[in-house]
């Protein structure tokens, strides 16, 4: 990559930004899905295409990013993707004004397109300003950015929309159908000024990028300690680290977004009332925090990115179980912690996965970035297992089991095959 860094704001600084602005967007998710499930009236599945409208983007925009790199290079891209989910953010005023359930989808489908541009751009960006061995560690840091957004998101949205949750639920039951859709109005208006403010912000950050010293990415330069195994490749399918990592992070993403996104209706379930399980997602996003600064402190010095991502594995096995065959404070806490479990799998699968891409980088990153529609079908897999009277919440959980398996032979074995 070019090292004329410039001068003014540390690209560090720049990018740690963005990956604030990536956690604070995508984990206000987990208290949209309670709060449209109110507004809209709404059941599991039907509130959990929240969480599809915003990842499935990822799988229909990552290629075309990948394209649309190719043109701007990856700091102008950026800025690309800043303005598109500016432009998603407005959609929730006419969405609100409205109380049009398929409008919210759109403008979320719309942020998530913006943010697959951006990080289609960041991921790689980061993972190659410096060594492959310690790129897990670099991510970890963003990751921190990306996760404390993630902690603080959640508990602003929820103080705006639904500040006062048990009481609007109880009154809406006492209501005529009239009466019953003033007050649901009302409630829709409340993310119009937060979500103006939101694109607001991310205009400001796009022109922040056009000012900024960030250096551009040029293609991965073979070296003696890493050569590039591309040479020989006609085909980004031909890596078999590369598949199976995508395959891997589509398994994990789900597993993240279910352990976060379906938290709050999961503690209602088990009694908990929605003024304190509005919250949740904010612990599972804290506990993925304290996994980051574990990843910071272990990786490299005391563990490999494999190895990591073979514990994180296990333990997210355990804590599966333990929150289908407990109840109540403790159930919940075992999928908070799942947040613990996820944190290092994205920074592990990332670099083990494009590890040796050379002139493939750009579109391995967009496949990769294609894999975060994870979390677009496993939710709505949870959801319909969760809405199946013979099943429940608890006993959906069981279908992260398998996901965690797989990403366990990933890390044992899959990432060190370059040759099918």
């Amino acid at each position: 990559m070019n090292q004329s860094q410039g001068r003014g704001i540390p690209p560090i600084v720049i990018l740690g930004a963005l990956f604030f602005i990536f956690g604070f967007v995508t984990w206000l998710n987990g208290t949209l899905i309670p709060y449209l499930r109110i507004a809209c009236e709404l059941n599991n599945f039907e509130s959990l295409l929240v969480a599809f409208a915003f990842y499935i983007a990822y799988f229909f925009m990552a290629l075309p990013s990948s394209a649309i790199l190719k043109v701007t290079g990856f700091r102008k891209g950026m800025m690309v993707g800043l303005l598109v989910m500016a432009a998603g953010a407005l959609i929730f005023i006419p969405a609100a004004m409205s109380r049009t359930y398929y409008l919210f989808l759109t403008g979320l489908f719309i942020i998530g397109t913006g943010l697959s541009i951006l990080q289609t751009a960041s991921n790689p960006y980061v993972t190659i300003v410096g060594p492959i061995e310690s790129a897990a560690q670099r991510i970890s840091i963003m990751g921190i950015c990306n996760k404390v957004a993630g902690v603080i998101a959640p508990l602003i949205l929820g103080m705006v929309v639904l500040s006062d949750a048990d009481q609007l639920t109880a009154e809406l039951l006492t209501l005529d159908e009239a009466a019953k859709a003033v007050k649901l109005d009302e409630l829709a208006r409340r993310v119009i000024v937060p979500y103006s403010i939101m694109a607001t912000t991310l205009a400001g950050l796009a022109l922040m990028i056009y000012f900024s010293p960030l250096p551009e990415i040029e293609q991965e330069e073979e070296t003696p300690e890493h050569p590039d195994s591309s040479k020989d490749k006609t085909s980004v399918l031909q890596f078999p680290n590369l598949v199976l990592g995508v395959i891997s992070l589509f398994l994990y993403v789900g597993a993240e977004v279910i352990a976060g996104d379906t938290i709050g209706s999961y503690g209602q379930s088990q009694g908990i009332p929605l003024s304190e399980a509005k919250y949740f997602t904010s612990f599972t996003l804290a506990a993925m925090v304290v996994g980051y600064i574990l990843g910071i402190i272990a990786i490299p010095k005391y563990m490999t990115q494999s190895a990591a991502l073979t514990w994180s594995a296990i333990v997210g096995i355990l804590l599966s179980l333990g929150a289908v065959f407990t109840e109540g404070y403790t159930s919940v806490l075992c999928i908070a912690l799942l947040g613990l479990a996820n944190a290092l799998m994205w920074p592990a699968i990332w670099p083990l996965a494009i590890d040796g891409l050379g002139k493939f980088i750009k579109t391995g990153s967009a496949l990769l970035i294609m894999a975060i529609a994870g979390g677009a079908i496993l939710p709505l897999v949870y959801g319909w297992l969760a809405d199946q009277p013979s099943i429940g919440s608890a006993n959906a959980y069981l279908m992260l089991i398998p996901c965690y398996g797989f990403i366990y032979f990933y890390s044992r074995s899959g990432w060190k095959l370059k040759n099918w």
